[in-house]
């Protein structure tokens, strides 16, 4: 299996000072996570699916600390 190809990456305007990470959509419509301080490091890959059930329970606070 061959190592999708990820574009438009972009980080939250809410990041601060370089901490954070940035998401990109990878050619076969999957999602890309990294840390934006090490652009050539390893990727998360997640489905669509996935990704939508993650940024849903973070926006209704579900991770909040």
């Amino acid at each position: 299996m061959t190592t999708p190809a990820y574009t438009g990456w972009r980080k939250s305007p809410r990041s601060d000072d370089g901490n954070c990470v940035e998401v990109g959509h990878s050619d076969r419509g999957s999602i890309g996570v990294r840390d934006s301080k090490d652009p050539g490091g390893p990727v998360l890959d997640f489905d669509q699916d996935s990704w939508m059930a993650f940024t849903r329970h973070v926006r209704a606070g579900r991770f909040d600390r």
